[in-house]
């Protein structure tokens, strides 16, 4: 089992060339999605995580509002490398996007004083810890996908167009599809500098 796990994680990559050729199942992303909402750990139990995934058509309207969004942003610059990325990402099948709800937040906040200060960072590890067990799971289904943060410029876009609480506060979006290419080979820096061991 251990091995399993460990090549799980060595696996996942970052996949920028995908598309909407997948074979796997929408059900299967689903089960996917609500697995990793419901055992990936989160402070005190809070359970703040909150994940809506788009396919199809709402998918593409997406990246049509993020285009949308950074174009206004970005006004009377060059657009072509941004417009670019956005095109990869539309050509994907779906995004998973990940947010937090913050009124859960703010009531640990109210009951824990003690600990007020740690509770906003505690929700953004677990969101982590979310989008790292989705992203290997789709990976081991054989898709790619690959981890983006264009919030806080499109939250207010996306919670309107999908009415969304406005407690849920946006945290990553994670385009997926099938890979049409491979990602570059990943560089490690050396685990001595990194990791240490004391008896």
């Amino acid at each position: 089992m251990a091995v399993d796990f460990y090549e799980s994680l060595k696996s996942r990559r970052t996949y920028y060339g995908i598309d909407k050729q997948v074979t796997v199942s929408d059900e299967r992303v689903k089960e996917i999605v609500e697995f990793a909402v419901k055992h990936t750990p989160s402070a005190f139990n809070s359970q703040t995580a909150r994940v809506v995934v788009l396919t199809g058509d709402a998918h593409d309207k997406l990246w049509d509002l993020t285009t949308s969004a950074l174009k206004k942003a970005v006004g009377e610059g060059d657009f072509t490398g941004t417009q670019q990325k956005m095109d990869s990402f539309k050509a994907g099948y779906g995004t998973v996007l990940f947010f937090e709800e913050e009124s859960i937040v703010k009531s640990l906040q109210e009951q824990f004083a003690l600990y007020a200060d740690n509770f906003p960072i505690w929700s953004h590890q677990s969101s982590g810890m979310h989008q790292l067990v989705v992203w290997t799971a789709l990976e081991s289904e054989g898709l790619g996908a690959s981890l983006q943060h264009y919030n806080p410029l499109i939250d207010e876009d996306v919670k309107n167009e999908w009415s969304l609480p406005q407690s849920w506060k946006l945290i990553a979006q994670m385009p997926f599809g099938n890979p049409t290419a491979e990602p570059g080979e990943k560089q490690f820096q050396p685990l001595d500098e990194r990791v240490k061991f004391y008896k």
